[in-house]
């Protein structure tokens, strides 16, 4: 898993608080950051956020998590990696507020469009200055996704579910200092009821045993069945009566699927979209839907022979990975996603030397909508970054 990675990694972000004064340099953040400059001017609802604007309340955010001295005790780029994703949880704000017909200010989503625009941020290294690690990236991308959590958890239907959920995107204990300062970080009436319900939400996961890891299950079958089924139990040991492996690739063109396939799989059968597109004619820019169909129709025939294959695709969203997860399953496959990660210099550079270039514009597109697949999705999750120029998909 690689938020538990993290602790190993030497990184920081620039104008992180740091001992003896754990100033926050806000000046100089937003002097490096044009997205933290566009928090300015974004009104807020003066119920929640009394205080004034979008940017007014970063700044409290991360000056309360400063002096947090939970915060203060982590390790150096544990800290950073909190600090960074303070700075980012209401990145989204600009994009997603909205003032409604009777005067009040939502923000529908921001946590989630948030997630993926912090993703794309550290991906392209915006303001900073060399590739942020994936497991860095997704750690901070987990804990803006999840914020707001430990708020409102306990109101949704299946709190659990939820909460364990969470547990494979981002580390729950970062989750809750983050939290803790957002609630501090703003001026109302109900503040002391919001933290509150942070240190219940704190309790919660640790007796969940999912604070500071994904919380385990009896197998990996047994993860996979609780996930993809609404009512379950995470303590049921489910009979795993797979017959066959689906191998699920995801990532940008030019991460490298179609050299890990090579290098990986050789003998496997493999559904690939991109061939089938050239094979029918379909340029990538035109409906998709015979395309989709055809992948589809050789899936199913290799799934009643229970035969294992290879679907080499980017499946860049969770949804689209759910649509074929849930039909590989439903034939008794076992699903592994293999997730190829590159730097954006690298996929550019790569992307270019294709016999068959994406356009860059479409690529922008795909990262904008980019979501990264976690632990909840499948019987495995495999996580490959490549650095070098070689290998293209």
């Amino acid at each position: 898993m690689l938020l538990m990675e993290i602790a190993a990694l030497d990184w920081t972000f620039p104008a992180c608080p740091a001992p003896p004064d754990w100033l926050v340099d806000w000046d100089a953040l937003a002097t490096r950051f044009a997205w933290l400059r566009a928090l300015a001017g974004v009104p807020q609802d003066a119920h929640h956020h009394a205080e004034g604007d979008v940017s007014i309340h970063t700044r409290m955010v991360v000056g309360a998590l400063a002096a947090d001295p939970a915060w203060r005790a982590l390790g150096a780029t544990e800290r950073a990696v909190v600090f960074a994703a303070a700075l980012l949880h209401d990145v989204a704000k600009p994009a997603c507020t909205r003032v409604e017909v009777d005067g009040h200010i939502t923000s529908a989503r921001h946590a989630r469009v948030g997630a993926t625009m912090a993703h794309a941020l550290l991906w392209e290294a915006v303001g900073l200055a060399e590739p942020v690690p994936l497991a860095i990236r997704l750690a901070i991308a987990g804990i803006v996704r999840h914020h707001g959590l430990p708020l409102w958890f306990w109101d949704k239907d299946d709190p659990i579910r939820a909460v364990l959920a969470a547990s494979y995107a981002a580390r729950l204990d970062w989750v809750a200092l983050v939290a803790e300062a957002d609630v501090r970080g703003r001026i109302c009436a109900d503040q002391a009821d919001l933290l509150d319900r942070v240190a219940l939400f704190r309790g919660y996961s640790h007796e969940q045993g999912c604070a500071a890891a994904p919380r385990s299950f009896a197998s990996d079958h047994s993860r996979f069945v609780y996930f993809a089924r609404a009512g379950g139990s995470p303590d049921y040991a489910a009979y795993d009566a797979t017959v066959c492996e689906v191998i699920l690739l995801s990532g940008l063109p030019g991460a490298g699927k179609d050299t890990w396939v090579r290098e990986q799989a050789p003998d496997w059968p493999v559904i690939s979209l991109d061939g089938l597109r050239r094979e029918m004619g379909v340029a990538p820019t035109e409906p998709q839907g015979t395309v989709i169909h055809a992948a589809r129709e050789q899936a199913r025939e290799l799934l009643r022979r229970q035969q294992s294959f290879i679907w080499n695709a980017t499946n860049l969203t969770r949804a689209l990975r759910g649509q074929l997860i849930t039909l590989f399953a439903d034939y008794g496959a076992r699903v592994r996603i293999v997730y190829l990660d590159a730097p954006a210099a690298v996929i550019s550079a790569r992307n270019r030397a294709r016999a068959h270039p994406v356009p860059e514009a479409v690529i922008r597109r795909m990262v904008a909508k980019l979501e990264v697949p976690d632990g909840t999705e499948a019987h495995s999750v495999v996580y490959l970054t490549s650095n070098a120029l070689a290998g293209t998909s």
